[in-house]
């Protein structure tokens, strides 16, 4: 495995693989993330090309682990030195990705991937090897997506300790500005009303310190994962907006917020109860595999053991 980028998730991701046994080495631009990486005794590298170069040679799976911006540049590199190696990305958004990758002509060796984790920090001396542990990991299921790439990042993110969740690039962009990109901007805004008032963060604790965890996020990260899936984000945005009126609007005439309230207490309280059922039966390469698999991950269900590949004897 190539780790491009070795930032939180990248640099978690070389310290997870290297830890389950995987032959893993990763490039990084900055010299002394790769210096620090060498210290702690990986394999890192700051030329991109003999990186590439080498990932070509093995046959290695790239990780794509650097932010929306600098993909296109990335890919630019991959498809110059190697276009044939299987492909995967760790990025917040599925579809951009998607497009660039097929704008790149790598679609055939791509499947998109998104581990569905991270903390507020960045860089190397910010990754653990145990990020990964019991969290989602979603797989793209989109058309024509290759059975054996999609096998290998299978293999990857249940050795790193993560579940799967299969998705279509589209319905994963919906769900992420639900439950990922939307928070963070409800963060800023709660983090911004109380910016100007002392006593606010003098009275501060946990329902604020919870409630804002994310807005610590570098602006820079944030703004990329939201920007690039604007057009999902924009429908969750006037959904929220329309909700919250509404909630405004009750309390205004009736002093009560009781709707929402209660409303979204129940929601919590089947996300907290919901058993993510294991998705066992689906053969991987099987006609309407990815469909099959769409359909499960729609529903909610999750691989936690590896699913048979069709024609592999493993």
């Amino acid at each position: 495995m190539c780790v491009l980028g070795l930032g939180l998730i990248g640099g978690s991701l070389l310290r997870a693989a290297t830890a389950a046994g995987w032959r893993a080495y990763g490039y990084n631009r900055s010299v002394e993330g790769v210096e620090a990486a060498r210290f702690d005794g990986f394999d890192a590298d700051h030329s991109l090309d003999d990186v590439l170069r080498r990932a070509a040679a093995d046959d290695a799976l790239i990780v794509l682990a650097v932010p929306m911006p600098a993909l296109p540049i990335m890919l630019d590199h991959v498809r110059r030195i190697a276009p044939n190696a299987p492909l995967t990305d760790v990025t917040s958004v599925k579809g951009a990705v998607l497009t660039a990758v097929r704008r790149h002509g790598l679609a055939e060796r791509f499947v998109g991937g998104h581990p569905m984790t991270g903390t507020a920090h960045s860089g190397w001396a910010a990754g653990d090897a145990r990020l990964f542990v019991d969290a989602p990991w979603v797989l793209s299921v989109d058309d024509d997506v290759d059975p054996s790439v999609w096998a290998t990042v299978m293999h990857l993110a249940l050795a790193c300790g993560a579940f799967v969740v299969p998705a279509r690039s589209d319905e994963h962009d919906a769900a992420a500005a639900a439950i990922s990109h939307l928070p963070h901007l409800f963060a800023e805004a709660l983090a911004d009303g109380a910016g100007d008032v002392p006593l606010a963060f003098a009275l501060a604790a946990g329902s604020f310190r919870d409630g804002t965890r994310v807005a610590a996020t570098a602006p820079d990260l944030v703004r990329a994962m939201c920007e690039a899936n604007a057009g999902q984000l924009l429908g969750s945005l006037d959904r929220a907006i329309a909700t919250l009126t509404a909630a405004r609007d009750r309390l205004a005439d009736t002093g009560s917020v009781a709707d929402l309230v209660e409303s979204g207490h129940a929601a919590r309280m089947r996300y907290d109860s919901f058993s993510r059922p294991q998705i066992l039966t689906t053969t991987i390469g099987a006609p309407d595999w990815r469909a099959e698999l769409a359909a499960a991950g729609r529903a909610g269900g999750v691989v936690r053991s590896a699913l048979p590949v069709l024609g592999s004897r493993g």
